[in-house]
């Protein structure tokens, strides 16, 4: 699915986000940043060692990254120039600030990607993993943020959600779809 907001293409796919041949690609990390299971191993075994050796540089300069901020990183052996690495709220109900942190992970990514001159990016459903968070409310956060965020800025030529899961994908899909009637 696809539609456009302003000059930026916004597309839902169902796919591996380690395949994408957007400039970008969003790592849902852990506050480690050493690479974990789900869409970080994924990205940590796509693009190889170079990811964590950056990875690790960064931990060493800063510590943990703590959830709603995010870092940038060499892509290594995949198909994107970057990654950017973002942590996600974990799911404990609603009422610890989740839908904040969640909006800033994606209001923080694509301001870093327009600051690095990055026009093209693919996201991850960030924190519907392991972290929990029930994908229907988590879908709407990520794509109201977008939608709003291009509408503001108008930066970027491709905004990609790529989804691993048939389901993933068509709750995407249907709120998308909401969001641009």
């Amino acid at each position: 699915m696809e539609t456009r907001i302003k000059n930026t293409s916004l597309k839902i796919l169902q796919g591996d986000i380690t395949m994408q041949n957007t400039q970008a690609i969003v790592n849902a990390a852990n506050s480690s940043l050493l690479g974990g299971g789900g869409v970080d191993g994924a990205i940590h075994r796509a693009g190889g060692p170079e990811i964590l050796e950056h990875c690790k540089r960064i931990r060493n300069e800063r510590g943990t990254l703590p959830p709603g901020n995010a870092v940038i990183t060499p892509a290594g052996n995949m198909i994107s120039e970057y990654v950017i690495h973002t942590v996600g709220p974990i799911w404990r109900g609603g009422k610890n600030k989740e839908p904040e942190v969640l909006r800033n992970c994606y209001q923080i990514v694509l301001s870093l990607a327009q600051n690095e001159f990055i026009k093209s990016v693919s996201f991850p459903s960030i924190s519907t993993g392991i972290y929990g968070y029930p994908i229907e409310k988590a879908s709407k956060i990520a794509l109201a943020t977008v939608i709003e965020y291009i509408e503001i800025h108008g930066f970027f030529e491709e905004i990609r959600f790529v989804l691993f899961s048939k389901y993933d994908f068509e709750v995407y899909q249907a709120n998308l779809k909401k969001l641009t009637l």
